[in-house]
């Protein structure tokens, strides 16, 4: 097939499209793709009555699956097992859920493809609903992207992976975002490296940019859902050890179920001013970033935390595991900006074990109170240094190497 500068293309992801890492990248990859003249076309999930609007594509484009409703009656099951809206876990779908939640996204795939006639198709996820795809639609071209945490939906579920991997190695073309979750899909799906493009990932440069900095206090912020897997109930226990300092502690983002709520009551037990914001739009983060100092992101989990680049965009110093994701973004940043925390052997892919706690809290503290004291001494990144480093990670520049994969595809 010839690459037409009209192509249409039907996106497919199996969540909300208006919250998390993927939800976000789908969006910018409409925006871009409707920038250069394409056809687009969604299926996604979401919950019932509660239809996101979305700036990047038209409602009468989109095929909604609705959860919460009569044809599924549980939540939308997280790609991570903590989302940031009501959610149900992979791992605890009967096999009824499981079958009722194929048969509504094959449905609906089936009438998107007939009402729209796509001449690719790209998914989100190496998981059921790409793989349910690939079986049913095995002769329309296909890309997927990886976000990581299908990686470890399939590291966990032992028992779904017979329902993924053999037509997730049927795609034409996996997009990875690092090198190292390149390695990870060709580990696991024994997918060839060569059918594996690594595209990286953008932020919106036009609104995460630099501000200055009120001399005191000094604001602490992290970003993302309030899950374990992310850290914040390390971060939230290694703030008990930072008596003394004239620091104030913001969370941006939202959670539940048990882990928001001993995330809450960790905070409310602190010394140190804390302050949650709850979701918030790209401008408000971006507005958040401009007055923070450093942004903290203690994850055990994560594929290419964007996150990450945004705060150093908005002139924030970071604290970050050190895991390849992260090293990938930042690994040639100056050290008083970048601090990476070594994290020892887990006990799963996303927790540490209990004995290993306490020396953990120990470390991020210590990495605390060293920024900080930096902070007050040294003078913060400036506009033009982390212009030069995150000028890279433009969305153009993302969608471009996306659509030298979809030439890949399309080629006759």
């Amino acid at each position: 097939m010839v690459f037409s500068p009209r192509l249409k293309i039907l996106h497919i992801l199996s969540q909300r499209p208006d919250a998390t890492g993927s939800g976000f990248f789908l969006q910018n990859m409409l925006r871009q793709s409707a920038a250069r003249g394409y056809n687009n076309y969604l299926v996604c999930g979401v919950p019932a009555g509660d239809i996101p609007v979305l700036d990047c594509i038209d409602k009468d484009r989109c095929n909604f699956v609705f959860f919460d409703s009569p044809d599924l009656h549980f939540p939308i099951p997280g790609m991570s097992d903590v989302m940031p809206y009501r959610s149900s876990v992979f791992s605890e779908l009967t096999e009824k859920e499981l079958q009722a939640y194929e048969n509504v996204f094959v449905a609906k795939i089936r009438h998107a493809v007939e009402e729209f006639s796509p001449d690719i198709i790209h998914s989100h996820h190496l998981w059921l609903v790409t793989a349910m795809t690939r079986r049913i639609l095995p002769d329309i071209p296909m890309v997927t992207s990886c976000h990581s945490t299908d990686l470890r939906q399939f590291v966990q579920c032992e028992h779904l992976r017979s329902r993924v991997v053999e037509n997730c190695r049927k795609v034409e073309r996996i997009l990875a975002l690092s090198k190292d979750q390149s390695r990870m899909i060709n580990r696991l799906y024994r997918i060839d490296s060569n059918r594996i493009d690594i595209v990286g990932g953008g932020f919106n440069q036009e609104v995460f940019n630099w501000g200055p900095k009120d001399a005191s206090p000094v604001h602490l912020l992290y970003a993302g859902k309030l899950s374990f897997a992310k850290g914040v109930d390390w971060l939230l226990r290694a703030c008990r050890l930072l008596t003394g300092l004239q620091v104030q502690l913001h969370l941006a983002g939202s959670g539940a179920g048990h882990e928001a709520e001993v995330c809450h009551a960790l905070a409310d037990k602190l010394e140190i001013p804390v302050q949650f914001h709850g979701n918030l739009s790209q401008p408000q983060l971006a507005a958040l970033m401009r007055t923070a100092h450093i942004f903290i992101l203690p994850f055990f989990y994560e594929g290419l935390p964007l996150v990450l680049l945004e705060a150093l965009a908005s002139g924030c110093r970071i604290i970050t595991t050190n895991l390849p994701g992260s090293h990938e973004l930042l690994g040639n940043v100056r050290h008083d900006w970048v601090q990476f925390i070594d994290l020892p052997p887990l006990q799963t892919v996303d927790q540490p074990f209990p004995g290993d706690r306490q020396r953990l809290e120990e470390k991020l503290a210590e990495a605390v109170r060293h920024m900080v004291d930096l902070a007050h001494k040294t003078p913060a990144p400036t506009g033009t240094e982390v212009g030069e480093l995150t000028a890279p990670h433009s969305w153009e520049g993302v969608f471009s190497r996306v659509t030298a994969a979809y030439r890949k595809v399309l080629k006759p």
